[in-house]
C-alpha cells in the first residue's frame, strides 16, 4: 500500500509556527524544489517570518481614501491560494479513508486555478489525478496541469461553462474508482477559507488604520473565499461582505449567463458552497476593465508613476496579480466609494494567483485593441481606477434579495442529487457552524496519522 505523506492540519496552515520545528524547517527549504512533498507545510498565507502576505494598495491606484488590503496567493505552493482548498478536500478524504493511495483517482472540476491546485497536490501526495476543465482557457493553465502530471479532460466552452465540467465530473463519477474533489460542491473548501483565509485577514490589517475590517470583497468562482465572510463576522459584526461577478455574466445579481474574460469568477450558478446569508452586497465588474487593469499593472510602470506612484512600490506589483485580482480591486473601489469609507477604514480582498499565468490573455487584449502603447494606457488608467463608481452595485440584505439566491441554488444544484431538505438546511446559520466545527475534528485525525506521531 502507497504512504501517504501527510501535510498540516487547518491550524498549522493558519498557524504556521505551531508546525513541529524540524519540520517547519524542512518544509521551508522545499520551497527550492516545488516538488517535495514538503511543500505541503507551506500551504499558508504567511511568509517565512510567519506574517501575512499582502499589500496595502497606494491610493494614487485606488482613487480613494480609504486602506485597501489585497491577501497575495501567488506565493502558495503552485502559486495560487486554490490549492489550499485542493490539499483540505484530499486530505479530508484520506483521513476519513473514503479516498485511498493506489485505489482511487481525483478529479478536479476547475477553470484553472483549482485544477493546477488538484494536479499539484496529488503529485505530492501520489495519486493520479484528471482535471475536467473548458477548452478555452489560457494556455499557461493547461500547461502547468500536465506539468504537474494529471491528465486533461476538456468540455466545451469557457469560463462561463463551468456547468459542463460539473456534468461531465458527475459522469466520471460512476465509475467507482474515481473520487471528486468538487471545489462547488464540497465544505472543506468553506472550512479552509472560513478558518484560514478569514483569520488572516484579521491579521493581515494589524497596524493599518482602526485594525478593523470595514468591507470583505471577493468574485465567487467557487465562493470557496466568500466563506472567510463567516469568520469576519463574528470578530468585526459591522462588516459588509460583497459579492464580485462579471457584468458579462451576472448570474447571481438578475440570472445573467454571458460568455467573458475573468478567469476564475462568473460560473453561471450559484455554488453549493456559498453561503448567502452573509452576502450583504453583489457588484458587477467589465470583464474588460479586469484585463485592461492587468496590462496597466504588468506593463504600465512608467504610467503608474506618472500617477504619483513610488517607482519601487509599482515594481513591486508588476508580478502580484492576475485577472480575477483586479476585478477584486475594482469591487473594492467601487465598495469604499457606495460605503464612504475614510482614512481610518480597512477593506480586504485577496490575489487568487499572480501574472505568470496571463500572458495568453494580455496578448490576446493586444490583438482585440491593436494599440496599446503608453498613451492608451494613460486613458485606461483613468478608465478602470477612476471612473468605476457606485453603478451596478445590488443591496443583498433583504429577504427577498436572499430568496432569489436560495432558489438559483436549488435551479442548480437539485439536478445534480441534492435533496430539497438539504437545501433547506442551508438557510439557517446552525447549518455553516456546524460545518466549521468538524475542522476540529480533522485537526485531531490528521495529527493522529502523521508519521511523527507514531
Amino acid at each position: 500500500m502507497t504512504k501517504i505523506p501527510f501535510g498540516p492540519t487547518y491550524a498549522e496552515m493558519l498557524h504556521p509556527e505551531l508546525i513541529p520545528p524540524q519540520t517547519r524547517a524542512k518544509a521551508l527549504a522545499a520551497r527550492q524544489d516545488e516538488l517535495d512533498p514538503m511543500n505541503l507545510f507551506n500551504i499558508t498565507w504567511k511568509n517565512d517570518d510567519n506574517e501575512v502576505n499582502k499589500i496595502v494598495l497606494p491610493k494614487e491606484l485606488t482613487g480613494v481614501e480609504c486602506n485597501i488590503v489585497v491577501l497575495l496567493g501567488k506565493y502558495f505552493p503552485s502559486g495560487s491560494h486554490k490549492v489550499g482548498p485542493a490539499y483540505s478536500t484530499l486530505i479530508e478524504g484520506c483521513v476519513d479513508n473514503t479516498i485511498v493511495p493506489g485505489e482511487h483517482t481525483i478529479l478536479g472540476p476547475s477553470t484553472g486555478n483549482f485544477g493546477i491546485g488538484v494536479a499539484y497536490i496529488c503529485n505530492l501526495m501520489k495519486y493520479d489525478a484528471i482535471v475536467i476543465m473548458p477548452d478555452n482557457m489560457s494556455k499557461e493553465r493547461y500547461d502547468r496541469i500536465q506539468r504537474y502530471g494529471a491528465k486533461l479532460d476538456l468540455t466545451p466552452g469557457t469560463e462561463s461553462d463551468v456547468i459542463l465540467t460539473l456534468e461531465r465530473t458527475f459522469e466520471l463519477k460512476e465509475n467507482p474508482k474515481n473520487r471528486s474533489l468538487a471545489q462547488f460542491e464540497l465544505m472543506p473548501n468553506y472550512r479552509f477559507h472560513r478558518y484560514v483565509t478569514g483569520n488572516s485577514c484579521v491579521e493581515a490589517v494589524k497596524g493599518i488604520g482602526n485594525e478593523r475590517i470595514a468591507c470583505f470583497c471577493s468574485a465567487p468562482g467557487s465562493a470557496g473565499t466568500l466563506g472567510a465572510g463567516d469568520e469576519l463576522k463574528k470578530i468585526f459584526p459591522e462588516i459588509k461582505i460583497a459579492a464580485l461577478e462579471p457584468y458579462e455574466c451576472s448570474t447571481l445579481t438578475n440570472g445573467g449567463r454571458g460568455q467573458h474574460r475573468i478567469e476564475g469568477i462568473g460560473d453561471k450558478m450559484c455554488t453549493l458552497i456559498h453561503n448567502v446569508l452573509n452576502t450583504d452586497f453583489i457588484a458587477l465588474i467589465k470583464d474588460d476593465d479586469a484585463v485592461k487593469g492587468l496590462k496597466i499593472i504588468h506593463d504600465g510602470i512608467n504610467i503608474l508613476v506618472e500617477n504619483g506612484i513610488d517607482r519601487e512600490v509599482a515594481k513591486n506589483m508588476h508580478e502580484l496579480f492576475g485577472v480575477s485580482t483586479i476585478c477584486n480591486i475594482i469591487g473594492a473601489i467601487k465598495m469604499a466609494k457606495y460605503l464612504h469609507l475614510g482614512p481610518g477604514d480597512n477593506i480586504v480582498t485577496v490575489a487568487t494567483d499572480g501574472y505568470d499565468r496571463y500572458d495568453s490573455v494580455i496578448h490576446n487584449l493586444e490583438k482585440r485593441y491593436l494599440e496599446t502603447e503608453d498613451f492608451v494606457l494613460r486613458r485606461w488608467f483613468i478608465d478602470v481606477f477612476r471612473k468605476n463608481g457606485t453603478e451596478d452595485i445590488a443591496d443583498y440584505r433583504t429577504p427577498e434579495q436572499k430568496e432569489k439566491l436560495f432558489r438559483q441554488k436549488e435551479k442548480d444544484w437539485l439536478k445534480f442529487g441534492y435533496s430539497q431538505a438539504y437545501l433547506d438546511s442551508m438557510r439557517h446559520q446552525e447549518f455553516w457552524e456546524g460545518e466549521y466545527l468538524k475542522i476540529f475534528d480533522y485537526d485531531k485525525k490528521i495529527l493522529a496519522l502523521r508519521p511523527e506521531a507514531k
